[in-house]
C-alpha cells in the first residue's frame, strides 16, 4: 500500500511538472502572437498618421493656392457644420446647435448644397 501511494505521489509530481512546462510553453507562444499583432497594429497606426499628415498638408496647400484664410475657430465651425449636414441634420437644427443664424449656415453650406443638388440632377437626367 505504501508503494502504491508513493508511486501515485511520484506520478502526480511528474504530471504537475509536465503541466507547468506545457503551460509555460503555451504562454510563450501566446506572448509571441500578441507581440506580432501589436507590431502590425503599430505599423498600421503609423501609416494612418502619415496619411493624415499628408492630407493636412494637402489641405493647407489647397487653401493657400485658393487664397482662403480661415482662423482655427472658423475651420472648426466649418468642419462641425459640414459634419452635421452630412449626418442629415436640418439647417435649422444646425443653426440652433451652433448658435448662429440660419442664413450663416446656408452661406457656409452653399458650395455643398449645390454639389448635392447637381448630383441628383445628373442621376435623374438618365
Amino acid at each position: 500500500m505504501e508503494w502504491t501511494l508513493a508511486g501515485l505521489f511520484v506520478i502526480s509530481a511528474l504530471l504537475l511538472v509536465f503541466s507547468l512546462v506545457k503551460t509555460y510553453r503555451d504562454s510563450k507562444t501566446q506572448h509571441k502572437e500578441i507581440d506580432l499583432v501589436h507590431v502590425s497594429l503599430m505599423k498600421e497606426i503609423n501609416s494612418i498618421q502619415d496619411s493624415i499628415r499628408d492630407i493636412e498638408l494637402d489641405i493647407e496647400v489647397v487653401m493657400k493656392e485658393a487664397g482662403i484664410q480661415l482662423s482655427a475657430d472658423e475651420k472648426l465651425l466649418m468642419r462641425e457644420v459640414i459634419d452635421l449636414y452630412r449626418r442629415n441634420y436640418s439647417i435649422e437644427s444646425i443653426a440652433e446647435k451652433k448658435q448662429v443664424t440660419e442664413n450663416e449656415i446656408e452661406e457656409l453650406l452653399a458650395p455643398y448644397l449645390k454639389i448635392k443638388d447637381e448630383g441628383g440632377l445628373v442621376a435623374n437626367a438618365n
